[in-house]
């Protein structure tokens, strides 16, 4: 078993009332980059592998169908293109790593390759890029699509958008550069080529008109965890975002994963997973238990209503007073929303013929919601044996996306302070910045 790696999750700094909390973007608002450049630093301090931004271009609309409740209470909203924010970043920091979030859904290969490829350069070889297959209908209608794509689809757009990437950064060699001062020469012709890709999905020629980027290949993350995604993932992820609230549900997708890297001809030791956990650490227990209580206020059924439709991309306003939990994956299914999340992971717990009623239904998504079905509370020695107890019980691969619901940065200031210390006096973290790419310090 490894040394388990630590990214922080930052894409949801403001929202869910996070903006309100206490000691909360004080003399600050989102999205001042200053905020965030006080976040890197101090993660670096700590030896934190990475600082991740998840996205989404759309305002939360499938709750009753409309924007209003998301906008009114500041669910999954506003979102920014992060790319000049982890610029900056990167600007006050020279170890740490950043992931970036774009759909292969709805963007082109050949910017996002691009784009990748500038932003590895301006890094110094430090960035991932985080694909992901938008189930969102809001997504969709601001890029001129009515409807969404079958769900299995859009995995199959995705592992085509990622090989045209990855050709496009392929096509032009590293020792095509030449840079000849004497004759004037920049480049060999002969290590520069188009890819002529014409696929189901994409007609892109090449080559991409970029210098290879430190990694040439940023690294791949990715995190579906439906049976397709999962096999996405095998395909060519070189890092798995995870969820799973049980160890159980975490050793599914383990499993899982570890069949499809086989079936696909890759080790299954060499790719691990980020397990995503908010975490609510203190100096003391009650301490962190009376910082966990004064968040739960907030989510009312509004709130949580908008929240768990729109990760699953199904309104659950829709509801009726008592429901079987296989007949409603089975709708959401047929939506072409994301069968996966919290629908997947009440099927799993009680099975696809219990029947379940609204307020039952909807306790269960205030805990999704809250993030109290995957948080860990408590004193930095607590919290860190939990981490290494469950790192052990999942396979000991990978590592945690760490998340907090507090106030911005107290939340992720008290994660480096007290938390990562007290992994790393244990031995339990793998070392830090061994390298001096993204790549080689998470070893994928």
């Amino acid at each position: 078993m490894s040394g388990m790696h630590l990214a922080y999750d930052l894409s949801f700094t403001h929202t869910e009332g996070r903006w309100a909390a206490a000691g909360s973007w004080v003399g600050q608002d989102f999205p001042d980059v200053r905020m965030y450049m006080e976040v890197a630093r101090t993660a670096e301090r700590a030896g934190v592998d990475m600082l991740f931004f998840g996205d989404g271009s759309g305002v939360p609309s499938t709750w009753r169908g409309s924007i209003d409740p998301a906008v009114e209470w500041g669910i999954q909203w506003p979102r920014q293109d992060m790319s000049p924010v982890i610029a900056a970043m990167s600007t006050v920091t020279e170890h740490i790593g950043f992931g970036l979030t774009y759909s292969s859904t709805f963007t082109h290969p050949f910017s996002v390759a691009r784009l990748l490829n500038s932003l590895d350069h301006v890094t110094g070889g430090r960035m991932a890029f985080n694909v992901v297959a938008s189930s969102r209908g809001a997504d969709a209608a601001n890029y001129g699509s009515d409807h969404l794509i079958d769900h299995d689809l859009r995995y199959e757009r995705m592992e085509e958008f990622i090989g045209v990437c990855r050709a496009l950064w392929d096509s032009v060699a590293p020792d095509a550069i030449v840079r000849d001062r004497s004759t004037g020469r920049f480049a060999d012709p002969a290590g520069v080529h188009p890819i002529d890709h014409d696929g189901r999905f994409f007609k892109v020629r090449g080559p991409l008109a970029s210098v290879p980027s430190p990694q040439r290949h940023p690294v791949v993350v990715q995190a579906g965890n439906s049976p397709r995604g999962i096999a996405a993932s095998a395909s060519f992820a070189d890092l798995v975002f995870g969820f799973g609230s049980s160890v159980a549900g975490q050793l599914r997708h383990r499993n899982a994963l570890d069949a499809a890297l086989t079936d696909a001809g890759r080790d299954p030791s060499g790719v691990g997973i980020l397990w995503a956990t908010q975490v609510i650490v203190g100096a003391t227990d009650a301490e962190a238990a009376a910082r966990r209580d004064s968040l739960l206020s907030f989510w009312n059924r509004e709130a949580v209503g908008t929240f768990i439709s729109h990760n699953a991309g199904y309104d659950f306003s829709t509801l009726p007073e008592t429901f079987r939990l296989g007949e409603l994956r089975d709708e959401i299914v047929a939506a072409q929303a994301s069968p996966a999340g919290l629908v997947g992971s009440l099927v799993a717990e009680f099975g696809e013929h219990h029947t379940m009623d609204r307020d039952d239904f909807f306790e269960h998504g205030w805990r999704a919601a809250t993030g109290l079905d995957h948080m860990l509370v408590g004193d930095a020695a607590g919290v860190a044996d939990a981490l290494q107890e469950n790192f052990a019980a999942t396979g000991g691969r990978g590592g945690y996306m760490l998340s907090s619901p507090l106030g911005m940065p107290t939340g992720f200031a008290d994660l480096s302070e007290l938390l990562v210390p007290e992994l790393r006096a244990r031995g339990a973290l793998a070392p830090r910045y061994p390298g001096s790419t993204l790549r080689e310090n998470l070893a994928v």
